[in-house]
């Protein structure tokens, strides 16, 4: 007798953590996705230098947590694995739905959407299904997923910016590595992107995130 799989639908509850105050003076809100290991809390510190009147940052938390190095001490989370990719996607654009519905976000903000490491896969997923506007859209070291297409991204407007960000020593972006996701860039968005290299690894540094505020 073979295993069979089958789906059940139920109710679930996940978190989400917001910086600064979301109010008249707010200029720019910020959607951000960590990457994989990262719990949200601890990914908004990032940010946190920001003018705070007129920068509101919203942190999805992605739903698989685990131990990290098998200490059982500090925990960190990923998005998605290969397991079931089709279904936990759909799982986190609910999710995601739900956040937004949550904020009601005013009209008149600038949106960024920032994606660090794993959290670029999501940030393009959920962009392309959502068909949201969005200011920026920011790469931060990461892979670009292979399924997206240019008619993804059709939706956004002519003088939205796309910011590619990485570090000139990261070590998970190899030269032919790199050479793969700018062309996959190049293929979904041509000539608009922007690209931003730093002295560094596979890091976030403040001092960029402040200057892509501006």
């Amino acid at each position: 007798m073979e295993n069979q799989i089958k789906n059940v639908t139920y109710k679930t509850t996940n978190t989400y953590e917001t910086l600064n105050e979301l109010n008249s003076d707010t200029k720019q809100v910020w959607i951000v996705f960590h990457g994989i290991g990262f719990l949200s809390r601890f990914f908004l510190k990032y940010f946190n230098e920001l003018p705070k009147k007129e920068n509101y940052i919203i942190a999805p938390q992605a739903p698989s947590k685990y131990y990290l190095k098998n200490e059982y001490k500090h925990v960190g989370a990923s998005w998605l694995t290969k397991e079931n990719t089709a279904q936990e996607t759909k799982n986190l654009y609910n999710y995601l739905d739900a956040v937004l519905e949550n904020e009601k976000l005013p009209s008149d903000c600038n949106i960024f959407f920032f994606g660090f490491s794993q959290g670029i896969s999501i940030a393009l997923r959920y962009l392309a299904y959502s068909e949201l506007s969005c200011s920026k859209l920011i790469l931060y070291a990461g892979g670009i997923p292979k399924e997206l297409r240019t008619a993804n991204f059709n939706h956004l407007k002519s003088d939205t910016e796309i910011i590619s960000v990485f570090g000139s020593q990261d070590e998970y972006l190899t030269p032919n590595r790199l050479a793969e996701e700018n062309n996959k860039l190049k293929t979904l968005f041509g000539d608009r992107i922007k690209n931003i290299t730093f002295d560094g690894g596979h890091e976030v540094k403040k001092e960029i995130i402040n200057q892509l505020a501006k």
